[in-house]
């Protein structure tokens, strides 16, 4: 354990000490270099590259080697352009160069209009998808100012393979699951700070799009370089940063039906070395059920400076406050609860990315993630019921629930339990993580990284009193990536994460790309293999650490022999093939994909305790019982996945899932008969094993087109949901089974089609609209949470300063 710390401690601080390296500055003019190379890493000769600050400009070409350099370049803000036939124009951010420095700005250039994006999920250092075998999709700013919704979660439902569960209206709780995996198997990153709760959790619903530059999704687990929560996939949200030499300052608002308006204010520009960025939106709406009233407050800001010619510091804040009304089922019920809830979230990472040489580049991260909420039910709602003289719970209106499988019951279920009211609830929870990371490529074919990072967790009972629970953890990687003939791209990774509550774990992974074509500007256009292969591991939640089987009979002298709570397991296997067409125009992607889902914690009671294998004795010496490794379920299927830019201004997607999901072990979920349905065997709070988890849809398929011309654009957005297994989570009011309903395809098929446009009515300002559900369906994402009706909204945005 104290190795390892010093190990963690010694990469972190190399890191530091190398982004804030400085070269000195002897001369008053500065350097800008860099290698302009092709998106699969080919160096590229011949190109014209020009160095532009303002009108003012100087040209050169890259040389056979694919480098260029511009010497004597008086201190200022600069942009790199690149041209060069049969490849898209390259256009870099701007950049300080400071006198006396060395700035390094390397150039992919594209072929055709269908862009492989650079990411950052896949691998240790930047690449372009054109170079990783990871499923990796880039939600861009077009896309999300084109879409215009006031919420993350909605550009979600473009990616292939995910799947996006709302259990209500706007601002109702949010997850998104991933070719198969359950909500809390995905690394959610804002700016590089880790924004999941502890245990894994991320609620969609409060992520605005406020100030979101753009959203990456990787389909597939990466805890070799983010250790735990990254079992089924990764996403990463970045924030907008200033970019205009004249401080540009935007003003949005509009409003629709339901009560639903939004304000919008945001200021960034470029002033020398610095940049900077703030923009805040208020978001409120009614709803379309009693006490559904939803708001949102977010602000979100990013500001940077460059050091010397080689190293770039930012700092970025996100802080939303939210406001929700909880009606509970109100489906289920014909009445509405009067429980609410406020939370706030706090999301501040400053990073230092420095470039020291053409070969060599390091980053060192501080991020902090602070959430609390507040949970308040004033009164119980319902008709009281108490049969048995133990006080009285109570009960909703007497309801007809239909199933999409076609089971119907009628009766009461229990919308609030006996209690003391008003009945709250508070949690805070808090984050902090260091990180370091180097990257040294010896050539244009071989590189190697390596990083560490030390994070604390912390638990709050008492939002204001001392932390009650602690988690100090820490992980180190080494990941390598060579390209063997400018055709096979091979990247291998290894980490090693360390956390209080289980110990050590290895998680390996392998990820390929061989071209059997290479991609060129005409004829049929490339082929790709891919293949990737690894293993993820979650840290279990605090309740589930303090409540293992160790944490409560390790005093206990029977209970020699048990182990500590370990970590929950994924084991992900995929490959596919990639074709381009029509000069890369379009693209098409076939996957088939397997991961296993293993060793996942289950809160058991004695009796399933015993069942487990855990001596009796040890079992009664839980009050309750405890949490165990005990549940394991597969997912795999196929996925496929089409783009096309026919256009520069014109955008294609769409993509079709097959799941096949089973529960293999499970502890927890007990049989469960409805006497209406005798013979069915039901999971009344959980999936029995040998069926499908829950709300994981078998067919799931998305459609999208965005058309961005000059004045105006255009986005259709089409999501479908085959049946799903589900659960009512009922229980009547003798606490029986009589408001369960089977299991199997008990969520209805959806579709959600939403449509928005915008039109320049002036350079500066543009009148814009977003129809949400336009066919009015009365889907439901989830069993008795229906979603909005066809909702609309009208606004307008204002534009002023800025560069021409």
């Amino acid at each position: 354990m104290n190795r390892l710390r010093q190990f963690l401690a010694a990469a972190v601080f190399a890191a530091l000490a190398c982004s804030f390296a400085v070269p000195a500055q002897a001369q008053q003019q500065g350097t800008v270099n860099g290698v302009v190379t092709d998106a699969l890493g080919a160096r590229v000769p011949n190109a014209t590259v020009t160095l532009t600050a303002g009108a003012q400009s100087r040209e050169t070409h890259s040389g056979s080697d694919g480098a260029y350099t511009f010497t004597n370049v008086a201190p200022g803000l600069y942009q790199v352009v690149a041209t060069l036939s049969g490849f898209q124009p390259f256009t870099s951010d701007q950049t300080y160069i400071g006198g006396g420095s060395t700035h390094v700005v390397n150039v992919t250039l594209q072929v055709g209009p269908l862009e492989q994006k650079v990411v950052v999920t896949a691998a240790a250092t930047a690449i372009t998808q054109a170079q990783t075998g990871a499923p990796v999709t880039v939600i861009d700013s077009t896309t999300l100012d084109t879409l215009n919704k006031p919420d993350v979660l909605e550009a979600l439902r473009l990616v292939p393979g995910a799947q996006v569960v709302q259990t209500g209206a706007r601002g109702s709780q949010t997850t998104l699951s991933i070719r198969g995996g359950n909500s809390n198997f995905n690394k959610i990153l804002i700016d590089g700070a880790v924004a999941n709760d502890i245990g894994g959790f991320f609620d969609f619903a409060q992520l605005a799009t406020a100030g979101v530059e753009r959203v990456e999704v990787m389909r597939q687990t990466n805890s070799v370089m983010y250790g735990s929560d990254a079992l089924a996939g990764v996403v990463s949200i970045s924030t907008k940063r200033g970019r205009t030499r004249v401080p540009e300052f935007t003003y949005a608002a509009d409003g629709g039906n339901l009560g639903t308006w939004t304000s919008d204010a945001g200021i960034g520009g470029v002033a020398k070395q610095f940049n900077y960025y703030s923009t805040y939106r208020r978001f409120e709406t009614n709803n379309d059920v009693p006490n559904n009233e939803y708001s949102n407050g977010t602000f979100a800001g990013r500001f940077g400076v460059a050091i010397g010619g080689n190293t770039d510091l930012s700092g970025t804040i996100r802080r939303t406050d939210t406001d929700t009304g909880l009606p509970n089922g109100f489906s289920m019920f014909g009445i509405a609860d009067d429980a609410s809830s406020k939370s706030d979230v706090t999301y501040a990472s400053i990073s230092a990315n420095s470039q020291l040489s053409n070969k060599w580049q390091t980053t060192a991260r501080f991020g902090s993630t602070d959430q609390a909420s507040h949970y308040v039910n004033p009164t119980p709602t319902g008709t009281p019921f108490d049969p048995f003289g133990f006080g009285a719970n109570y009960l909703g209106n007497t309801v007809t629930l239909t199933g999409a499988n076609g089971y119907s019951v009628t009766g009461q279920g229990i919308l609030d339990f006996g209690g003391v009211y008003p009945s709250t609830f508070e949690s805070r929870t808090t984050r902090r993580v260091l990180s370091g990371e180097t990257t040294y490529a010896w050539n244009g074919s071989f590189s190697l990284s390596g990083g560490g990072r030390y994070e604390r967790e912390q638990g709050y009972d008492d939002p204001k009193g001392d932390a009650t629970a602690k988690r100090d953890n820490g992980g180190a990687f080494v990941e390598t990536r060579a390209t063997l003939m400018n055709r096979h791209y091979i990247a291998a990774g290894l980490g090693v994460e360390h956390n209080e509550s289980f110990g050590n774990a290895v998680t390996p992974r392998l990820s390929i790309a061989s071209y059997l074509r290479l991609p060129s500007a005409s004829g049929p256009g490339d082929t790709k293999l891919v293949m990737n292969i690894g293993t993820g591991i979650k840290a279990p939640s605090l309740f589930y650490a303090q409540n293992s089987l160790y944490e409560l009979v390790q005093n206990t002298p029977q209970a020699a022999g048990v182990d500590t709570i370990g970590p929950e397991r994924s084991r992900n296997f995929d490959v596919g093939l990639e074709q381009g067409f029509a000069g890369s125009r379009a693209r098409l992607r076939v996957s088939y994909f397997n991961n296993d889902f293993h060793d996942l914690i289950e809160y058991l009671d004695k009796t399933a305790l015993v069942r487990f294998g855990v001596p009796p004795a040890v079992a009664n010496a839980t009050a309750f019982g405890a949490a165990v490794n005990s549940q394991s379920y597969r997912a795999q299927g196929l996925e496929l996945a089409f783009d096309e830019a026919p256009r520069p201004d014109l955008r294609v997607t769409a993509s079709y899932t097959y799941l096949n999901a089973e529960v293999t072990e499970a502890l927890s979920a007990s049989l469960s008969f409805n006497d209406a349905f005798p013979n069915v065997a039901i999971g009344a709070f959980s999936p029995l094993v040998g069926a499908r988890p829950f709300r994981r849809p078998p067919n799931s398929g998305t459609f999208g087109v965005i058309y961005t011309p000059k004045r105006y654009e255009v986005a259709l957005s089409m999501y479908f949901s085959g049946k799903r297994d589900d659960s009512t989570f009922l229980s009547d009011r003798f606490f029986g089974n009589s408001m369960l309903l089977p299991n199997e395809n008990l969520d209805a098929a959806y579709q959600k089609v939403d449509l928005s446009g915008g039109f320049n009515i002036h350079p500066r300002l543009k009148v814009y609209t977003s129809i949400e559900n336009l066919l009015n369906q009365d889907y439901e994402a989830s069993f008795g949470f229906p979603a909005l009706p066809i909702t609309a909204r009208v606004g307008f945005k204002l534009t002023l300063g800025g560069d021409k």
